[in-house]
């Protein structure tokens, strides 16, 4: 199971919020591209970057930082906000972005993940991010209609490479991840589900590591590595035994 650190950008730093809330935000590093490096060296086969202003904005905004980070480090980057159209989706696949991971634009245009799966093949993920089960938009600023459920319904047949599913209520909080959510959505599609939010403890990541058999392959992990909740070290064993 793939362990995959997050490095979660707002105006150009290393920073994680409490379930989204961009006004809740701490700074963990001014230096992503050093943390990137760190995680590399540590021993992870994927780095997990989000460009949180440009999830808001609906364009890249910390596109720059991105750079750095992929001019860093060797292992593959996988690429979320504010990417909306296919030109965004080439442009980040040139910079060598190994995956690009679509929110909003899975939710709004069904179109596009379609066309940038069948030009990028295994390198397109899907994120399903959700407040007690509807699909939050616009770097979780407002939730729309949609069932997750639904959601993951619809991309079965397009060659998503994963997903990744978010339980935004339990993001940054430390209180465990949404195991259950996150199965039952596993069990709805034969596509790979990846769990975020919430993993504080390696017990967490046993117990996500428990419901591999359902389609769980890989697990984000953003606040409990960098305040040292989580030992990077004796969490990728835990995945790797």
């Amino acid at each position: 199971m793939i362990l995959f650190p997050a490095i979660d950008l707002k105006e150009g730093q290393c920073v994680r919020l409490i379930r989204g809330d961009m006004d809740k935000a701490t700074v963990f590093n001014e230096n992503p591209a050093a943390q990137a490096q760190t995680f590399e060296e540590a021993g992870c086969a994927w780095v997990h970057v989000v460009d949180l202003n440009g999830a808001i904005l609906g364009q890249p905004v910390n596109a720059d930082v991105v750079n750095e980070i992929l001019a860093t480090i060797e292992v593959p980057v996988q690429l979320g906000g504010g990417i909306r159209d296919m030109a965004t989706i080439e442009a980040w696949m040139d910079a060598g972005v190994s995956r690009v991971v679509l929110g909003t634009a899975a939710v709004q245009n069904q179109a596009l993940v379609r066309e940038a799966c069948a030009w990028f093949p295994g390198r397109i993920a899907v994120s399903i991010d959700a407040r007690r089960g509807r699909v939050s938009v616009d770097g979780w600023t407002r939730t729309s209609d949609i069932k997750a459920e639904d959601l993951v319904r619809r991309y079965e047949d397009v060659g998503v490479a994963a997903v990744v599913h978010t339980d935004i209520d339990r993001d940054g909080v430390l209180s465990g991840p949404n195991i259950a959510a996150t199965r039952a959505l596993a069990e709805l599609v034969t596509i790979p589900l990846i769990v975020s939010g919430g993993v504080s403890s390696l017990d967490d990541l046993r117990s996500i590591k428990a419901a591999a058999e359902a389609g769980i392959v890989g697990v984000i992990c953003g606040r409990a590595l960098y305040d040292g909740r989580l030992d990077l070290g004796q969490a990728l064993v835990q995945l790797a035994e």
